[in-house]
Order: C-alpha cells, then sequence, then structure tokens
C-alpha cells in the first residue's frame, strides 16, 4: 500500500514552521508549483472559478468541478492536495458527500468553511456565517466521513468580519473540539490579530494571504516565528499569471510579434517539459507498431 501523503502534510503542518503553500487553479499550475519544489498544492475555489468561468468567487462553482480539477491534479504531481471546499456545498449531509467524492478523487485535505451559501471570496465585504452549532455538526460529519484518518479536515472561520475576532476565536476553538485538524481565521485585519492566532490556537493554524486582500502581509519568515502552521498564497500563481498575459499579449499586439528573445513568454522547451512531452515521445516508441 502506498504511502498516503495526507499523513505527510500533518506532520510537515504539526512543525508549525510556516510551511508556504501557493494556491493553483489547475494542473499545469499545480506543475509548475511542483517544479519549483514547493512541498503541496492548494486547489483555489476562487481562482477555479475566475479561471474557467471568469466570474467572481461568489459560490458559483459546484462539486463536480472540484472532483474534476482534484483528480487532474492528482495525476500530475505527486504533493499533498488540499482543496478548497467552500461550505461542503450545503448542510452536513452534503458535506458528508463532499467529502467521499473529494478523497476518492485524491485529495488529501480538505477545507470547509462557515459562511452561509452562497458564499464569497473572504476578502469581500457582506458575508454571513451559519451558526457555531451548525458548524459544528458538519465538521463532526466531515471527520466521520473520511475514510483515511489522515485525511485532513480544516475548519475555516469567516467570523472576523461578521461577529468580530473574539468570536472567530472561539468558533475556531470549537471546531477543533469538534474533530478539525487544522485551523483557518480567514480575513485578520492587523499584525496584532494576527500574532495572537497561533498564541490562542492548538492546532495547527493557516494564514491566507490574499494580494492585495484584507490580511496585511509580512515575510513568510515571520509567520513561521509565530507559529503559523501554513501560509497560503491561494491566488498569487493566477495573479501573476494574468499579469504575464497582459505583458506578453500587450507586447504582441503593440509590435505584432511575439517570441522567445522577448523574455515574455516561457520557451517552446520549456512549455513541453512542464508536459512531459519526452516521456509521451518515449511511450509512443515503445508501444508503436512494426
Amino acid at each position: 500500500m502506498s504511502h498516503f501523503l495526507g499523513t505527510t502534510l500533518k506532520a510537515r503542518l504539526a512543525q508549525k514552521n510556516g510551511l508556504l503553500v501557493p494556491g493553483a487553479a489547475n494542473a499545469l499550475a499545480a506543475r509548475v508549483i511542483h517544479s519549483l519544489g514547493f512541498e503541496a498544492i492548494y486547489l483555489s475555489g476562487a481562482g477555479l472559478t475566475n479561471t474557467f468561468y471568469a466570474m467572481p468567487d461568489l459560490g458559483f462553482i459546484n462539486l463536480t468541478d472540484l472532483a474534476s480539477h482534484t483528480q487532474a491534479i492528482s495525476q500530475a504531481v505527486p504533493l499533498p492536495i488540499i482543496v478548497d471546499a467552500d461550505t461542503g456545498f450545503g448542510n452536513a449531509l452534503n458535506t458528508i458527500h463532499t467529502v467521499k467524492v473529494l478523497e476518492a478523487a485524491g485529495a488529501h485535505a480538505i477545507q470547509l468553511e462557515d459562511q452561509i451559501n452562497p458564499k464569497k471570496c473572504g476578502h469581500f465585504n457582506n458575508k454571513g456565517v451559519i451558526s457555531k452549532s451548525e458548524m459544528v455538526g458538519k465538521i463532526k460529519a466531515a471527520v466521520d466521513a473520511r475514510k483515511h484518518a489522515d485525511f485532513l479536515i480544516i475548519a475555516r472561520t469567516d467570523a472576523r468580519a461578521v461577529e468580530g475576532f473574539e468570536a472567530a476565536i472561539e468558533r475556531a476553538q470549537a471546531y477543533q473540539e469538534a474533530g478539525a485538524d487544522v485551523l483557518f481565521v480567514e480575513a485578520p485585519e492587523s499584525i496584532e490579530e494576527i500574532k495572537a492566532i497561533p498564541k490562542r490556537l492548538s492546532a495547527p493554524q493557516i494564514v491566507n494571504i490574499v494580494i492585495g486582500g484584507k490580511t496585511p502581509n509580512m515575510e513568510a519568515q515571520e509567520f513561521s516565528e509565530m507559529g503559523f502552521g501554513m501560509v497560503l498564497y491561494a491566488n498569487a500563481a493566477l495573479q501573476g499569471a494574468v499579469k504575464g498575459m497582459q505583458l506578453a499579449l500587450g507586447e504582441l499586439k503593440n509590435t505584432g510579434r511575439l517570441d522567445e528573445s522577448s523574455g515574455l513568454v516561457a520557451t517552446f522547451k520549456e512549455r513541453q517539459a512542464l508536459v512531459d512531452k519526452d516521456l509521451y515521445d518515449q511511450l509512443e516508441k515503445k508501444y508503436a507498431s512494426n
């Protein structure tokens, strides 16, 4: 039986030394992340929504979208995959189904949040949250539904923006008591709040850096010294890709030409390396009829 990557991820987060994890919206982005030496992949719901539907993160994706991309990423990279499962797509019963589907698709951890349906990006205004007791039931359902004990349940609370920081900490504590392996207090708005989270919560925690969002940014080493288990850049790859496309296509529009010497695009060779073209050439030769 092969080693379960969720076990590796669990041990790594328990070190509480700021594991740096970028988000991916597709398998190619995951392949880039792997090629650069990162240790885990985060499948971003916002990234998926933005990339494949050109829509904002307002709860438009569904479980089928997530499962298909989880499976594609799991086949593309040998890394632990953390999947942003939003609210679990409904109540506790829906959450059970979500856990089963995503674990079967190749996820090693899922993130569940306590927003009402339809959810919003954690750094948008006018969010709403379900009751603490309802979310506790959903966490318990998720824990009971997983097959592998090290399939991690990450409990995110968005209560900071709705009920205040203290209420968010109380919710996170309740979610840990319900069985959550990792805690995620979304969108703290000051360095003081950020520093307080690892001091107040005993389970490994995630700090989510949304570039341009509500949470102050610092060096990853600073978050590590505070005791965070993970420093998440959920959509850095997406924002970088958008800027890269704008620069490359702007050059093409303005000059009528674009080539490798511009420094604005990956080379043809680099592109083919990312999709394992040499491997498929070898397989084609191996199975070719004589």
